[in-house]
């Protein structure tokens, strides 16, 4: 039991912060920071900080969480059909929004203290990128007679998602040191492959696909990366989980549906891209 609490800890960068209470650490101190703040700069000693957070006055909840992810993802949507509307006319605007993701992203996952505007707009961007590349998908499958792509992709994603969290939840899958080991090295394994598709992709390996368009295998590279991909919703889900435990403060919340949007991201990119190989296959 106590080998499994020091390795209950999101492989997601965003989340990986939440640290147990018994050893004080980000969401602790963002908590005590909180308080000061709100104190008028006094400074709050820890009894003070367990006292008023004890009512959870200051501390994130699962319905925090919910709102707040509902909301970016929301925002991600409607972004995603202003992508897909404005594709034609200005392609362009698919790799803007890629590069602003890809810094908004980093931005978020570095700061220390969260910034709702931030993560509000790494969701507006990754929604016109969303739109964009997916037009781009549904054009490639419609070009080889295969149709609907996309809402199959997104059927994928959130019936993924239902289903990690279907055996999260009922403790199927559990977060454990060893799982978290495994995890760590197949997500480098799997990035490391990855850069090396890319380069083979520009010496037109697979057709313009890299490793991930040589027959049955690439395939199987496909799904690897969607399975990936999900159980990172685990770890995701074990670090939100620990996060409300352990009191952060209410405004993590922002970071914790943050991190969610980055997976579900990844998740659907993943289906994405293995929906159109196996819809241009010979």
């Amino acid at each position: 039991m106590a080998e499994n609490s020091r390795f209950n800890e999101s492989n997601n960068p965003v989340l990986s912060r939440y640290e147990k209470a018994d050893q004080p650490g980000f969401a602790y101190e963002e908590g005590r920071s909180a308080l000061n703040q709100a104190a008028g700069g006094g400074g709050a000693t820890d009894q003070d900080f367990d006292v008023i957070t004890a009512g959870g006055g200051l501390r994130v909840t699962m319905t925090d969480v919910i709102m707040k992810s509902t909301g970016i993802f929301a925002v991600t949507v409607v972004m995603a059909i202003v992508g897909w509307n404005t594709f034609e006319a200005a392609p362009y605007l698919m790799w803007i929004a890629l590069v602003a993701g890809l810094g908004l992203g980093f931005a978020n996952a570095l700061k220390r203290e969260v910034s709702p505007i931030l993560v509000i707009l790494y969701a507006a961007v990754q929604g016109i990128f969303l739109g964009g590349i997916s037009t781009w998908y549904n054009s490639y499958a419609e070009s080889v007679n295969y149709q609907g792509l996309i809402q199959q992709a997104v059927l994928g994603t959130m019936t993924a998602f239902g289903v990690m969290l279907l055996l999260y939840g009922t403790g199927i899958i559990k977060v454990t040191g060893k799982f978290q080991r495994m995890m760590m090295i197949a997500l480098v394994s799997y990035a490391l492959i990855g850069l090396a598709s890319l380069v083979s992709a520009l010496f037109g390996v697979g057709g313009g696909w890299g490793f991930y368009g040589v027959g049955i295998w690439g395939l199987l590279l496909c799904l690897v990366g969607v399975a990936l991909a999900s159980l990172t919703l685990v770890l995701d889900f074990e670090a939100i989980k620990q996060g409300i435990a352990n009191g952060a403060p209410e405004r993590e919340s922002w970071r914790m549906a943050f991190g969610l949007l980055v997976t579900l991201i990844w998740l659907y990119l993943e289906i994405l891209r293995f929906l159109a190989i196996f819809a241009g296959r010979d």
